[in-house]
């Protein structure tokens, strides 16, 4: 070993670290032309690498929804005595939620959020754009709550009930499935309500354009309508613009 280091700093000119590496390593495994292997390796990472992207995304995703689950247990175990003193004993998991979401966005989208200041008091409906994954929206809400501690109640498909150890995500949450008459009571008790015409279909069938793809989906605008508040536009989040 000796040697070899010696010779990685031996004659007139020296070689690079990575010259020298691949040197010592060919000495150690007995393997000629070793820096061959290795560039093909790194080729292959590189080939791979969105393919890992896509993988790794959605697991992290995943992670954090359990993640944020096994801390509501943890929180809900901790503050069993309180809960018949307290008028909402979820504030405080909410707000660390929040702040999980909301640095996950950050960190690994550089999240924003702007004109947040222009959402009026009171009841409203927000309509948004239903990304392959919702956490746009799941950054919104924890950046809206952040920076003014309100809620937003979002309408979910059927399936996510049945997901298994979500409900105590769901009811802390404040998801709700429908029907037409949970919305306008959600908004008629002075909550902001969020609907994503698209669903599901839109998730799987639109493409890196953003169609939106509504069909005949129009009864948010009933439940707007039959709640008498104000329609807060198509959300667009600076995640899905990127």
């Amino acid at each position: 070993m000796t040697g070899g280091n010696e010779s990685c700093t031996a004659g007139p000119t020296s070689m690079s670290y990575l010259t020298c590496l691949t040197y010592i390593l060919e000495e150690w495994t007995g393997v000629e032309h070793i820096g061959d292997y290795l560039s093909y390796a790194f080729y292959i990472l590189w080939l791979l690498f969105p393919l890992v992207v896509v993988v790794v995304l959605p697991g992290v995703i995943v992670i954090l929804f359990y993640v944020s689950i096994l801390l509501l247990h943890i929180y809900k175990r901790k503050n069993e005595l309180k809960e018949a003193y307290s008028h909402d004993v979820w504030a405080g998991a909410r707000e660390m939620l929040a702040t999980l979401w909301d640095g996950h966005g950050r960190i690994w989208h550089g999240y924003e959020l702007h004109g947040v200041e222009n959402i009026p008091p009171g009841p409203g409906l927000v309509v948004f754009y239903h990304g392959a994954t919702p956490v746009d929206y799941i950054y919104f809400s924890a950046r809206l709550h952040i920076t003014t501690k309100r809620r937003c109640t979002v309408v979910a498909d059927n399936f996510v009930f049945r997901l298994p150890g979500f409900k105590i995500l769901l009811d802390v949450l404040g998801i709700i499935h429908g029907p037409k008459e949970a919305c306008v009571r959600t908004l008629k008790n002075g909550c902001l309500l969020a609907i994503a015409p698209g669903g599901v279909r839109e998730a799987l069938f639109s493409d890196e354009m953003y169609t939106i793809l509504w069909s005949n989906r129009k009864g948010f605008a009933q439940v707007a309508i039959d709640a008498k508040v104000k329609y807060l536009g198509h959300y667009m989040s600076v995640l899905d613009c990127q």
